[in-house]
Order: C-alpha cells, then structure tokens, then sequence
C-alpha cells in the first residue's frame, strides 16, 4: 500500500472497529493478536469468508475470516438462538459483522482518503481456498482471538488508478440521479 494511511492507523481503525462492533453486538471480548502483512496470502481452512469492496480514489477489499465454531457463536450471540452448523443464519450473521466492521474502518479511511463506497457483503463458506486481488498488494492482517477461536479482519487497498486517469471517475452531478 503506498502509503496515504500509516499501517499503525489502520491497524489501530481495525482493532477499535473490530472490537468496538464485538462488544456492541455480541457482548463478546476480543484479544488482539500481533498484526503483519501479506502479499501472497496462503490458503485458508478457516471455513468462512466474507468479503467487501471499497471504491474512491483508493479501492480495494476486506474481508473477515473465522471458523465454522466461531461464525455459529456469533449468530448464537446475534440471534440469541443457537446454531450447530452452517445455515443461511450464520452466513447473514457473518455478513452483518464484516459490514458493521469494515464499515467502521471505512469512514475512518474516508477522513484520510476521502468519500469511499462500501460494497454489500460476499459470504464464503468452505476448505483450503485461496483470496487475490489482480496484481500484487499487500494485505493488512489484524488477527484477534476469542476462548481459542482466531478471527481476522483484512484490508488491501491501492490507489484506483482509474480514478487518476480520469476513467471512469465518480460524476458528482449525478450522485443524486
């Protein structure tokens, strides 16, 4: 990431969202765990996945990863139900937290990048699968724990170089059409 947004800032934005949107929301602790980047991410046995994109004059993805266990205690904790196994249920659980979290992050960034949009989330649910973006960037990692359970929290952003050649950038007067 070239860098517009110092990396302890960003770390800093994930680690409040993150727990911030925890403890809100579920009740639940989170222990932050020592965070790192990444260019080549490796496959993931996590089990669940859920991605979002950001666009503006920066754009990239964040994603949310955590195991089965952990996606079902937190619709347990959401739903105030319980939930053995991996249902629609505990796939929109896991996609409300990555947008309440990197929506969170975002209008952080948007104070540093300016106005940013957030895509809906993308839930993924399955074994040794890998993420990438075109090219090479590097991902911010943000891992936590939670009794065991390790969750991170992503973020990959670039400069849109779309933006900067004056392609497809936003058209201000039209935003309200």
């Amino acid at each position: 990431m070239e860098e517009p947004v110092a990396q302890d800032r960003l770390v800093g934005f994930i680690r409040e969202a993150s727990s911030g949107v925890f403890q809100t929301m579920l009740g639940l602790e989170l222990k932050p765990l020592a965070d790192y980047t990444e260019i080549d991410p490796a496959p993931t046995n996590a089990g669940i996945l859920s991605l979002v994109g950001f666009a503006g004059l920066w754009a990239g993805t964040g994603a949310f990863i955590c195991s089965v266990k952990m996606a079902c205690r937190i619709a347990d904790a959401l739903f105030l139900s319980e939930h053995d196994s991996v249902e629609e249920e505990v796939l929109d659980a896991v996609g409300e937290m990555t947008n309440m979290i990197l929506g969170n992050v975002k209008t952080e960034l948007e104070e540093i990048l300016g106005p940013m949009a957030l895509s809906i989330p993308t839930v993924l649910y399955g074994r040794d699968f890998i993420k990438r973006n075109q090219g090479k960037h590097e991902w911010t990692v943000v891992p936590f724990d939670f009794e065991g359970e390790r969750i991170e929290v992503q973020v990959c952003l670039s400069r849109n170089q779309q933006n900067e050649h004056g392609r497809h950038a936003a058209k201000p007067h039209l935003a309200g059409v």
